[in-house]
C-alpha cells in the first residue's frame, strides 16, 4: 500500500509542518491562552456592566428647564467635602449623566489617594482619555497604555480619586470604585499578569501571546485548502455533520473569521509585555515615543499681578475649545497645577460608532487663548496607530460597534483551545484505532 501512495507535494509538506507547529504550540500554551482570552472577553464591556449594576451613580433625573451648576461651584463643593484638590472635571455631552471630578487628596489629610498594587508599564501614548472602568484604578507604573484612565494610583504618584457628582445639585453621589470595578480589576490583572507578581506574570503572558500570534499565522496557512475549488468549505460550518465535523468547522471557520482582530489584539498587547517590543514597534511605525520627544513645554502668560487678573471661567475655556472642536462630545478639563501652567482640554466624540481617540487643546489659563491644538484626524496614519494602541487592543477604537466585534472575536479565541484540543484527541483516537486494526486484519488473512 505504501509503495502505491503518491509522494507528497511541496505544499503538502509545508502544510504538514505548519500543522505540527500549530498543534504543539497550542498544546504548550493552551491553558494560559484560555485564561487570558476568557478574562479579556469578560473585561470587554466592563464600563457598560458597571453602569448597569449601579445606574444611580452614573445617571440623574433632570427636571424640566433645569440647567447644570457652574463648574466652579461643583469644584468648590467637591473640594470642600473631600478635603483635597480638584485636578480635573469631566463634563459629558449627555445632560442626564453625572460629572466626574478627579480629586488628589492632600498628603496631610485624613485619607490619601488610593493606589493599586502590582502595576504595569504603559504601551506608549494615550489614544482615548476620559474613559471609565477599572482603568481608573491605575496599576502601579502605568504610563499610558495601562489602566491609568482618569484616576487611581499609579507610577508612584497619586492619580487621585474619581467622584461622581450630580451637576444640578453638586451632590457627591459616590466614586467610580465598587465591588463590580474590583471584579473587573481582578479580571484585568488575570488578563495581564495571571494574578502573579508583575515581574513573573508579565513575561509569561507575553511569551504566550507571542506563541498565540504564531498560532494564528500558522492557522491561516493550514486553512488554505489544497485545492482552490474547496476554499468555500473553510468559510462555513456544516451543521448537518456529526459532532466531530461541527467541532472541526467551529475551530477552522471561526478561527479564520476572527484571525485579523486576534492579530491586532496580540500585536498591540505585546507592547505592555516587552519594552524591546514596544521600542521596535515604534521604530517600525516611524514614530518617536513621547518619553523620548524633546518638546518645549507650554506656559501661560503670567500677568504682572496674578491676584488682580480676571481669569476666564471653565465655561469660557470650553467655549474656546468648541471653536476648534465643533462637534458634540464629552469634555475633560485638566486644571492648571500652578500659576504658570496651562489648562488642558480633551474632547471625545459620543455615539455608537464614536472613535476612542480624543482631540486636545491647551489654553492660557489667564486669557483663554488656545496655545496648541492636537486634532487626532490630522495626525499621520503611523502616529494615529501608535497613539491608539490601547483602543486597538481593548476594542473601543470605534465605540460600541468595535467592542461588539472584539467581544465576539475574544469569545472565539477562548473557544479555540477547547475545540483544538478536541480535534487533537479525536486524531489520537483515530490513529490508535488504525494501529490496533492492523494485527487483526493480518490474523484474519492467515486464517
Amino acid at each position: 500500500m505504501k509503495q502505491n501512495q503518491k509522494p507528497k507535494s511541496a505544499w503538502q509538506k509545508v502544510r504538514k509542518l505548519f500543522n505540527d507547529l500549530h498543534l504543539w504550540m497550542g498544546i504548550v500554551s493552551g491553558l494560559i491562552l484560555f485564561v487570558v482570552c476568557l478574562s479579556g472577553t469578560i473585561y470587554t464591556f466592563n464600563t457598560e456592566v458597571q453602569e448597569f449594576m449601579e445606574p444611580e451613580k452614573f445617571k440623574v433625573q433632570v427636571q424640566p428647564g433645569a440647567t447644570p451648576l457652574a463648574a466652579e461651584a461643583i469644584i468648590a463643593k467637591v473640594a470642600s467635602e473631600t478635603g483635597g484638590k480638584v485636578s480635573s472635571i469631566t463634563i459629558p455631552a449627555d445632560a442626564s449623566r453625572t460629572y466626574t471630578v478627579n480629586v488628589k487628596l492632600n498628603k496631610g489629610g485624613e485619607e490619601k489617594g488610593k493606589e493599586e498594587k502590582g502595576g504595569d508599564k504603559g504601551a506608549g501614548e494615550k489614544g482615548g482619555e476620559g474613559k471609565k472602568g477599572p482603568e481608573a484604578a491605575a496599576a502601579k507604573g502605568g504610563t499610558g497604555g495601562g489602566p491609568g484612565g482618569k484616576g487611581g494610583g499609579g507610577g508612584g504618584r497619586d492619580r487621585g480619586t474619581n467622584y461622581l457628582v450630580n451637576p444640578y445639585t453638586a451632590e457627591v453621589i459616590g466614586t467610580t470604585e465598587s465591588p463590580t470595578s474590583e471584579f473587573f480589576m481582578t479580571m484585568f490583572r488575570l488578563h495581564r499578569w495571571l494574578l502573579l507578581d508583575t515581574e513573573v506574570g508579565r513575561p509569561i503572558v507575553g511569551w504566550a501571546t507571542v506563541i498565540f500570534t504564531l498560532i494564528v499565522l500558522s492557522g491561516l496557512v493550514i486553512w488554505i485548502p489544497q485545492k482552490v475549488k474547496n476554499w468555500r468549505q473553510g468559510l462555513k460550518i456544516k451543521w448537518s455533520g456529526n459532532w466531530k465535523r461541527i467541532n472541526h468547522d467551529l475551530h477552522n471557520s471561526l478561527g479564520f473569521y476572527s484571525s485579523f482582530l486576534l492579530l491586532v489584539m496580540s500585536l498591540t498587547g505585546l507592547t505592555w509585555s516587552f519594552e524591546w517590543y514596544k521600542e521596535g514597534f515604534f521604530k517600525v511605525m516611524g514614530v518617536t515615543p513621547q518619553k523620548d520627544r524633546k518638546e518645549e513645554p507650554l506656559f501661560s502668560t503670567v500677568p504682572a499681578d496674578p491676584t488682580q487678573a480676571a481669569t476666564p471661567t471653565i465655561a469660557d475655556y470650553v467655549k474656546a475649545a468648541e471653536a476648534v472642536l465643533p462637534y458634540q462630545g464629552d469634555y475633560r478639563i485638566s486644571l492648571p497645577t500652578d500659576s504658570a501652567a496651562t489648562v488642558s482640554i480633551s474632547k471625545n466624540k459620543v455615539g455608537f460608532f464614536a472613535p476612542a481617540a480624543s482631540d486636545k487643546v491647551q489654553l492660557d489659563q489667564y486669557n483663554g487663548q488656545i496655545l496648541k491644538a492636537e486634532i487626532f484626524a490630522d495626525k499621520p496614519l503611523n502616529e494615529q496607530i501608535t497613539s491608539s494602541i490601547k483602543p486597538l487592543h481593548v476594542g473601543n477604537v470605534y465605540g460600541t460597534f468595535s467592542k461588539i466585534l472584539y467581544f465576539i472575536a475574544c469569545l472565539v479565541a477562548t473557544s479555540l483551545p477547547i475545540t483544538g484540543t478536541i480535534i487533537w484527541i479525536n486524531k489520537l483516537r483515530k490513529k490508535s484505532k488504525k494501529k490496533g486494526a492492523i494485527p487483526v486484519a493480518r490474523k484474519s488473512a492467515a486464517v
